[in-house]
């Protein structure tokens, strides 16, 4: 018999399944104690709040596939420019805050070249402040709409996290936020075409409405918006394959063209070699005839 906190682990050597047991998760617990058993807590995701174990949520499958997109623009970025990391797979980091502790695990993160603390290969938490977080909210209950629209901008903020992305796939709490001179959130505006640029990463820019329409790259790569960071070789190389094809096609026009020009000449040799047998045939008629009426057809 198993208890609901135990975890099966095959044991591969000696077949067969065991389990083993772990403690239920207490509800307050020191940082110390979050770190040894919680951290990467087995089936289970939590973030630590000045002593206060919290399980972040799942987000609803339309919110994932926003989330997964605007995932992969931010890589098709990061491809092109090379000036920041990407953290993800529930990676953590410490905020000591004015009034408290927090550590969070955005849904991923970004660190840049520039970040004083770089985000290192075998790091399984980052030991800085991110760059920016991305955050796909859950609208399970007001309480976890409030821990990222609220609790989690005010700590982000206080933190230093230069911009804070909410996705939300209804588009209900959809939100873009920069870190002004003040240390406060302010929006991030809209440019005209719905455009939201950021300040982190430079260059790097979508259209609001995309979130939700979610066109494929090879949709984008001729779109003004996306055509600088969204493969560029692609687009570069689908230049040259149409020029390639237009020049094979004006080739082929003018084969066709002189092809059609010799057809004409050959004709035109075949008429006048048939108009000269014609000619021939009657002057050898008439020859005849005057033959025939004792003329010599020399002496005319």
């Amino acid at each position: 018999m198993t208890t609901p906190y135990a975890i099966e682990v095959k044991a591969y050597q000696g077949g067969g399944t065991t389990h083993v047991p772990y403690a239920p998760p207490k509800k307050q617990v020191t940082e110390a104690e979050y770190w040894e058993k919680y951290y990467d807590y087995p089936n289970k995701n939590y973030e630590w709040n000045n002593g206060e174990l919290e399980e972040k949520p799942v987000s609803e499958h339309v919110t994932y596939l926003t989330f997964v997109w605007f995932l992969k623009l931010v890589d098709h970025y990061l491809e092109t420019h090379s000036n920041a990391d990407l953290a993800g797979l529930e990676m953590g980091f410490h905020m000591v805050l004015p009034n408290k502790v927090s550590i969070r695990k955005p849904d991923f993160g970004i660190v840049l070249k520039s970040n004083p603390v770089p985000l290192l290969l075998h790091d399984s938490s980052y030991h800085g402040t991110f760059d920016m977080c991305i955050e796909a909210i859950s609208e399970s209950s007001a309480k976890e709409v409030t821990r990222d629209t609220l609790t989690k901008k005010a700590e982000y903020a206080q933190a230093g996290v230069k911009e804070y992305v909410i996705l939300d796939g209804n588009g209900n709490h959809t939100a873009f936020y920069h870190l002004n001179t003040n240390g406060i959130y302010v929006p991030v505006k809209p440019s005209k075409g719905d455009i939201i640029k950021s300040k982190v990463l430079s260059g790097f820019q979508f259209r609001i409405a995309d979130l939700y329409k979610k066109p494929s790259p090879e949709e984008m790569i001729d779109d003004s918006v996306y055509k600088g960071f969204v493969l560029p070789g692609y687009s570069e190389v689908k230049r040259e394959v149409k020029e390639e094809k237009r020049a094979r096609q004006e080739a082929e026009k003018q084969a066709q063209k002189e092809k059609w020009a010799r057809q004409q000449a050959e004709q035109q040799t075949q008429i006048e070699q048939q108009a000269r047998q014609q000619v021939e045939q009657q002057t050898k008629r008439l020859a005849k005839k005057l033959r025939e009426l004792g003329i010599n057809p020399d002496d005319i």
